[in-house]
C-alpha cells in the first residue's frame, strides 16, 4: 500500500458504455494526486458488474486497502442518455386543478406519449388560496395503474403557493399503491405548472434507474468492506448523499458533464475555456467563465425537453463514440449520418458474444446485394422484468422472441410494423440494437484496440456495399468508409462547440452558422465568400476518445485543443474535488393590503408585518438548508442567504409586491475521520 498522508477518495462515472473509476490522494500536492485509474464496461442488466470491474482494478493497482477510503463519490449520464433516447419508465401524471389543454404546452405532451394521465379538481391560486379538491377519479384508477407503471408524478396548480393538494394525492397513491410518488413542489419553486408537471414527469420515470444505480453501489461498497459515505453529483456540479439523489433523480441530469467540468477546471487550472466531453452515446459542451461552469437560469435541457433543474448551462448533442451510422436517405451522393441513437458497437457485440454475431455478417456478406438491416441485431438490456409492465401484445410477443443472445434483425422482423414495435422496445429500455459505430470505425483504423477488430471490419465491409443514388457502393473499402466515419465525427464536434458558443452569444441560427462555417474549413473549394471564426479560449477535450476524435479540432474552431493527461476519467475526478451545495426558497406576497402570505419549506404562513415575514422567511430558511445539507451529506455548511424586492412606487409611496429570498448552504463532504 502506498505511503498517503491525505485521506483517499474514491470517485466512480458510470456512463453509457464505460464506467470509470479513479483513487484519488487530497494531500498529493496543490491538485491532489491521481494514484490509479481504471475502465470497465457499464453493464446494464447488473450495474455492480461494471463498477466492481473498474473499482476493483483502482485497489488492485494501487495496492489499497479498500478500508482507507473515506468518501466515495460517483458521477453518472445514464439519466441524460435515458432523456437523450427517450427511455424511461412507464409513470402515471397526475395533473390537479389542470385541463387537458395544458397538455399542449411546455413539451408535456411530447414526453407524456402514451404514459397514462389522470386530471382530478383541485389545486390553488396565485396566493395559496384552495379550490376544492376532488381526487375520486384518482381513486377509481389506481387499482389498474398500480399494477401498470413504476411511479407517479404529480403536480398541482400553483403547488409552489400551497403543496397541500399535491401531498394529498401522494400520500392517497402511496397507501395504495406503494409505489414512488414524485410531487412537483418538492423539485422546483419557480411558476409554470406544464414544464413543471414535465420535470416532474422525467423525474419519475428516472427512479428506477437511479434507485439500481445506488443499490448496486452500495452493495459493490459493502461487499468489499469499503464503508465511506456515498455521494453522487447534481447537474449543477454539487455534491448530494445518496438517499438524496434517490428522492429526486432529475437532479442527476447532466450530473456526469457537470463532474467533467469541475474536473476539467482542476486539471487545467484553466478559468475560461470551451469544454467538450465526447462519451459513447452524447457530446456535452459547455463554457467555463471565471473557474465555475456557467448555470442555465432557465433550467436544463435535455433530450429536447427544457426541464426546471438548475444545471450547467450544457448542450448535449447526441454524438458519441457508439453512435448510430447511417446513410443521408434520397441523395445521389449521401452523407454519412451520426447519432443520435447508440448502438451497441459490431466490435463489442463480437467480443462478448463471438460467433452468434460474426456467423451472421458473414452470412450477409456473402449475398450478392445488400440489404436494408445487414449489421443489425437486437439483444435484450437485460432490466428487471417488473419494468416490462405494460407491454401491449405485439411489444410483449417480439419481446419474447429476443434474448440475451444478439439476434440479426433481417431475421427478426418481416415487417415494417415490426420495426416500429421493436424502436418502442428500445425507447423503454428494454432492448439494445448492435450495429456499426464511430468506435467499430476507429477498430477497422486500429487506433482502438479494447474490442475485437475482426468483427467491426465485417460491419465496415457490409455498410460499404450500400449504395449511393447512381447504384454505386458509397466506399471503395471498408478503410475508406472508416475514414469517413471518424471525419464527419471530428466536423461535427467542431459545429456542436461552435454552435454553443454562438448560443452562448445570443445569436439566432447558431447551428446554421456553424455547419456554414465548419464546411467552408473543410472544402476544398471554399467559394468566392471568405470568412473565418475563432473563439476566444481554448478547447479542454474530455473523454477516453478524446485524443483520437479531437486531434484535427484546432484549425475548425480556431483556438487551441487541450486534452488533459486523465482525460479518460475526469467526470470520475470531478465528482471527488466538488463540494456539497443545497438551496431553498421562500415567496412572501401580498394577497390584500396590509397582510404578508409566506409560503417557505411546504408551509403557508400569514403576517401583517412585512419586515416580520421576512425574519420568519430567513429563520425559516436557515432551518430547512441546514437539515438539507445534512441530508446532502456536509456537516459543516456556510448559509448564504439572498434577498430580491419588487416594489413599486406610486406617489412618493413604497408599495411591497412580493419578495423572494434564497437560502445556498455549501460545505465539504462528511468523511470517515482519518484514525
Amino acid at each position: 500500500m502506498p505511503n498517503l498522508s491525505g485521506p483517499l477518495f474514491l470517485g466512480i462515472d458510470t456512463g453509457g458504455t464505460y464506467t470509470d473509476a479513479v483513487l484519488w490522494n487530497e494531500a498529493g500536492g496543490p491538485k491532489g494526486k491521481v494514484l490509479a485509474k481504471a475502465k470497465a464496461l457499464t453493464t446494464r442488466h447488473d450495474l455492480a458488474v461494471g463498477i466492481s470491474g473498474a473499482v476493483d482494478a483502482v485497489l488492485e493497482k494501487s495496492g489499497t486497502d479498500p478500508k482507507a477510503i473515506k468518501l466515495v463519490s460517483m458521477s453518472t449520464t445514464l439519466a441524460t442518455n435515458a432523456l437523450v433516447e427517450g427511455q424511461g419508465g412507464r409513470v402515471a401524471l397526475i395533473m390537479i386543478g389542470f385541463s387537458e389543454a395544458d397538455l399542449g404546452r411546455g413539451g408535456l405532451k411530447a414526453a407524456l406519449g402514451t404514459d397514462p394521465v389522470v386530471f382530478c379538481p383541485g389545486g390553488h391560486d396565485v396566493h395559496g388560496n384552495a379550490a376544492k379538491l376532488d381526487l375520486s377519479g384518482l381513486e377509481a384508477a389506481l387499482p389498474e395503474l398500480g399494477g401498470s407503471v413504476s411511479g407517479f408524478a404529480v403536480c398541482a396548480y400553483f403547488a409552489t403557493r400551497n403543496p397541500a393538494h399535491e401531498l394529498t394525492a401522494r400520500d392517497l397513491i402511496r397507501d395504495r399503491t406503494g409505489l414512488p410518488v414524485t410531487a412537483s413542489h418538492e423539485l422546483s419553486a419557480k411558476l409554470g405548472g406544464p414544464r413543471r408537471a414535465l420535470t416532474t414527469l422525467l423525474n419519475a420515470r428516472l427512479i428506477s434507474m437511479i434507485d439500481r444505480l445506488v443499490a448496486a453501489t452500495e452493495g459493490f461498497l459493502g461487499h468489499r468492506g469499503i464503508a465511506a459515505p456515498l455521494m453522487v453529483v447534481r447537474g449543477d456540479g454539487a455534491l448530494v448523499s445518496a438517499a438524496f439523489a434517490r428522492q429526486r433523480p432529475i437532479e442527476t441530469i447532466l450530473s456526469g458533464p457537470a463532474a467533467s467540468l469541475v474536473g476539467a477546471r482542476h486539471m487545467t487550472g484553466l478559468d475560461d475555456a470551451m469544454v467538450s466531453d465526447i462519451g459513447g452515446t452524447t457530446t456535452d459542451v459547455a463554457v467555463l467563465d471565471g473557474g465555475r461552469p456557467r448555470l442555465d437560469p432557465k433550467g436544463a435541457t435535455v433530450g429536447g425537453f427544457r426541464t426546471m433543474v438548475e444545471a450547467v448551462a450544457m448542450r448535449t448533442f447526441g454524438l458519441g463514440g457508439d453512435s448510430e451510422v447511417t446513410l443521408e436517405d434520397g441523395a445521389l451522393d449521401p452523407k454519412i449520418l451520426l447519432g443520435p441513437r447508440r448502438l451497441v458497437p459490431l466490435a463489442l457485440a463480437g467480443l462478448v458474444h463471438g460467433e452468434a454475431v460474426t456467423l451472421e455478417l458473414e452470412r450477409q456478406l456473402r449475398a450478392p446485394n445488400p440489404g436494408r438491416m445487414d449489421g443489425r441485431f437486437a439483444v435484450r438490456t437485460g432490466v428487471p422484468d417488473r419494468l416490462a409492465a405494460g407491454l401491449t401484445g405485439p411489444e410483449a410477443k417480439l419481446y419474447e422472441t429476443i434474448g440475451a443472445t444478439p439476434l440479426a434483425l433481417d431475421r427478426l422482423l418481416s415487417s415494417n410494423a415490426r420495426n416500429a414495435t421493436l424502436n418502442r422496445l428500445v425507447s423503454r429500455g428494454l432492448v439494445h440494437i448492435c450495429g456499426f459505430t464511430p468506435s467499430d470505425a476507429a477498430h477497422v483504423l486500429a487506433k482502438q484496440s479494447n474490442w475485437d477488430a475482426a468483427t467491426a471490419r465485417l460491419g465496415a465491409e457490409l455498410f460499404a456495399r450500400r449504395r449511393d443514388g447512381r447504384g454505386q457502393a458509397i466506399a471503395a473499402t471498408p478503410e475508406v468508409l472508416a475514414e469517413r466515419v471518424l471525419v464527419t465525427l471530428t466536423r461535427w464536434s467542431a459545429e456542436y462547440i461552435l454552435e454553443t458558443a454562438f448560443a452562448e452569444d445570443g445569436l439566432d441560427g447558431a447551428a446554421t452558422v456553424a455547419h456554414a462555417l465548419v464546411q467552408r474549413a473543410v472544402d476544398a473549394h471554399p467559394g468566392i465568400a471568405r470568412f473565418t471564426v475563432a473563439l476566444d479560449r481554448p478547447v479542454i477535450g474530455l473523454g477516453a476518445s478524446a485524443p483520437l476524435h479531437y486531434a484535427g479540432l484546432s484549425p475548425l474552431v480556431g483556438n487551441g485543443c487541450i486534452v488533459p493527461e486523465d482525460t479518460d476519467v475526469a467526470n470520475a475526478l470531478g465528482a471527488v474535488v466538488g463540494q456539497v451545495r443545497v438551496s431553498a426558497e421562500a415567496l412572501i406576497s401580498q394577497p390584500k393590503e396590509g397582510l404578508y402570505r409566506l409560503t417557505a419549506g411546504g408551509c403557508v404562513r400569514d403576517f401583517i408585518d412585512e419586515d416580520a415575514a421576512v425574519l420568519a422567511a430567513e429563520a425559516s430558511l436557515r432551518d430547512v438548508v441546514t437539515a438539507h445539507a445534512k441530508k446532502a451529506g456536509t456537516d459543516d455548511a456556510e448559509i448564504q442567504i439572498h434577498r430580491e424586492f419588487r416594489i413599486s412606487m406610486i406617489e412618493d409611496q413604497r408599495l411591497f409586491v412580493e419578495a423572494h429570498i434564497v437560502a445556498v448552504a455549501s460545505g465539504r463532504p462528511r468523511i470517515i475521520s482519518v484514525p
